[in-house]
């Protein structure tokens, strides 16, 4: 099944998967895609992650850190098809990464640690597909290690994520025992002998046939509950045919009623092939999903995934390198070729491309053309960022650009001589293009420039790459969290009365209003991964038109400007409802800015007036310690102001939960090693605001 990748540049649409690696950290995916690269015989000799020497973490970061960091796309081929697959991070500081990628991708392949299963950030990352409507299948790694179990792997997916899994293998052998699988839909055998790097098949082994024909039952009641084909042959024959169960678990991966369940063990080269053979077999080709949507003048429009369709294409990342700017594509309908102009919708500039590549990590081959559904990087463009819209000249589109989270952790970076000063500036605006969730801005009140992202780890590598790249030294301040303000107890009836006189028009604006909290604490109801950063409402009550409506709307602008600024610490303020009660307007003097100037102050005088307390991001904690390091690691979170939700005991370690102040987690790595004798880990992820202490508001935390 080894093909050549050059030979399949001009790949038919239909055998084309563009498609991701998804899972927690350290549940294998790198070391997954470099089995893949090695089994397609993309590359010729295994990739290590232990070793630093895999193909798509090629940053000095990731090797030196041993974790994924930056997304990585390859290409490979199989069973004559074209597999587009990017490498994406698997910790939670990076998870905008993983959006990005999620976004212009038609499948990915979840993977899962054997012993530990759905993890947290597995959890968080599959919420992130079900956003895109990415369909799944789910690989069950790690079957060699010690405690490793399928049944329980599966149930747990069942219960944390929620779809219908559909296990279509039976593991021959366990834990150092594990040599193959049961192919169920086939009914044979698959074993991979100790030592070679090809698979064997054969008949089910007698021992196992029991066992493999009843789970051939279980899967095939599954899907006949969930497929109406394949329930109507289920009625008629008793049982199911082979064509009819693949033809249902595809139908039902892509529409996300059933999740496919392979298992097997990355490291040791076993279940790879069957692996490539589901992705061929169940998730979609660019011409399977949905047109894209897009939207123009007002109007919404589609594109189909037709190479001769107007040129329309998202751009996911951007890289800088040595060589040059890297602006990487999915192109979801027409042609471009090197040297052709395209249109950048977001900015209005026309750009040149340059040259286009096919992405082998940090290798790169060239391209005369891309075509509907691939997926390349490009030289030449100057303004593109990531979230653009290319397409051709004479057919304009915007397509929805990925979400981009609000930051959530600050340091305060500075050039150590004065003389560097501006190349940081430089440095920080290129980082920025790179990686959107990063945000630069001016402290005004101490002039520094402040660096923010999405957890201390995310700030760590960004400054440690401006060092590495620019060769800058670089002092960092302690990271600051972005807190918030909310209202606790409103204030009802507050009059404002906006009169101004100077000469020549006047302004004038009487406006009553309420100002009450929202019903639900700030948190991260909406799934949008801001942490309920920007809940505000506002309605008005006033009838008989005393206050026109273009006045309302401008009222509320203004109360809206005024949310930037909270009276405990000049924090942003959120879980707010301001309604209007009454107000008057003046003939003459009467204004949209006059309305939006009394707004920004009534709210400011009311907020006054209001009962407030600060609010602190907090995040969900899990931290996995051996047996003998429990009691240490518990007294440590209770004096972070860690909440332990729950405790497991897994095979000599225990799995603790806890929601824990995000600036308490400073450190935390660090201190965690040290109480466990480096045999400690733990991971966190966002979960939304929580009041902080009174002694927060008094000044003692900083923005």
């Amino acid at each position: 099944m080894r093909t050549d990748l050059h030979r399949h540049l001009d790949t038919p649409l239909a055998a084309v998967r563009n498609l991701g690696i998804l899972a927690h950290v350290d549940a294998g995916k790198t070391t997954l895609t470099e089995r893949i690269l090695y089994l397609t015989g993309t590359t010729h000799k295994r990739g290590e992650v232990h070793d630093g020497t895999t193909v798509t973490d090629f940053d000095p970061q990731e090797r030196d850190r041993g974790i994924t960091i930056f997304a990585a796309a390859v290409s490979c081929s199989w069973d004559a098809h074209r597999i587009n697959l990017i490498d994406t991070p698997g910790h939670v500081d990076f998870s905008d990464e993983v959006a990005r990628s999620l976004r212009v991708l038609d499948g990915a392949v979840a993977v899962f640690d054997a012993v530990a299963g759905v993890e947290p950030q597995s959890e968080a990352v599959w919420r992130q597909a079900d956003r895109y409507g990415v369909p799944r299948i789910a690989f069950v790694n790690k079957l060699d290690r010690a405690g490793a179990d399928l049944d329980t792997a599966v149930e747990s997916i069942r219960e944390r994520l929620h779809p219908a899994p559909l296990v279509v293998q039976l593991p021959i052998g366990s834990e150092a025992g594990f040599t193959g699988v049961v192919d169920l839909p086939r009914m044979r055998s698959l074993v991979w002998p100790e030592g070679r790097d090809t698979v064997e098949e054969g008949p089910v082994p007698e021992a196992l046939r029991d066992a493999a024909e009843g789970r051939r039952r279980q899967l095939e009641e599954a899907v006949a509950e969930l497929h109406p084909g394949a329930l109507e042959e289920f009625c008629a024959e008793g049982t199911l045919s082979a064509r009819t169960l693949t033809a249902a678990l595809r139908d039902l991966t892509r529409s996300g009623d059933g999740v496919v369940v392979l298992c097997g063990s990355a490291y040791r080269n076993r279940g790879i092939e069957p692996l490539l053979d589901a992705v061929v077999a169940y998730l979609p080709s660019p011409r399977d999903v949905p047109a894209v949507r897009g939207t123009w003048d007002g109007g919404e429009q589609e594109r189909f995934a037709d190479p001769a369709a107007p040129f329309a294409a998202l751009v996911f990342k951007v890289n800088g390198t040595a060589t040059g700017r890297l602006t990487y594509l999915r192109v979801y309908s027409g042609t471009i070729g090197k040297g052709e102009t395209v249109w950048d919708s977001g900015t209005g500039r026309t750009e040149r491309i340059g040259r286009i590549l096919r992405v082998q990590a940090d290798h790169h081959a060239p391209l005369e053309r891309a075509v509907a559904g691939d997926i390349v990087a490009v030289v030449g463009l100057k303004s593109a960022r990531a979230g653009s819209t290319l397409c051709a000249p004479g057919a304009p589109l915007v397509l929805e650009p990925p979400t981009v989270a609000d930051p959530v952790v600050s340091v305060a970076v500075e050039a150590v001589g004065s003389a560097e000063a501006e190349l940081l500036v430089s440095a920080l605006t290129r980082l920025v293009e790179e990686d959107p969730s990063l945000v630069v801005r001016t402290d005004p009140e101490t002039g520094q420039l402040v660096l923010s992202g999405m957890g201390e780890l995310h700030l760590e590598v960004a400054v440690e790459k401006i060092r590495l790249a620019q060769g800058l030294d670089v002092r960092v301040g302690r990271p600051r969290v972005a807190y918030r303000e909310t209202v606790v107890r409103g204030v009802s009836g507050l009059v404002h009365r906006h009169v101004k006189q100077d000469g020549g028009a006047g302004e004038f604006a009487h406006v009553v209003l309420d100002v009450e909290p929202l019903e639900d604490v700030p948190g991260d109801d909406d799934g949008d991964g801001d942490g309920g950063a920007t809940r505000f409402e506002f309605r008005s009550t006033v009838v008989g038109g005393r206050v026109p409506q273009e006045y309302v709307r401008a009222l509320e602008a203004g109360c809206r400007d005024a949310l930037a600024d909270g009276p405990l610490g000049g924090h942003p303020v959120t879980g707010v409802r301001v309604v209007l009660t009454d107000g008057a307007t003046h003939p003459k003097d009467s204004s949209e800015r006059a309305f939006r100037t009394a707004g920004r102050f009534a709210l400011r005088e009311a907020l006054r007036a209001c009962a407030m307390v600060l609010l602190e991001p907090v995040a969900d904690v899990t931290v996995t310690v051996p047996d003998d390091a429990v009691g240490g690691v518990l007294g440590d979170l209770a004096a972070r102001r860690g909440q332990v939700s729950g405790s497991v005991a897994r095979a000599g370690v225990v799995v603790i939960t806890a929601t824990v102040p995000l600036v308490e987690l400073f450190g935390y790595a660090t201190r965690l090693r040290s109480r466990t004798r480096g045999r400690g880990v733990f991971t966190a992820r966002p979960a939304g605001y929580a009041p902080a202490p009174s002694t927060a508001a008094s000044g003692t935390v900083t923005r």
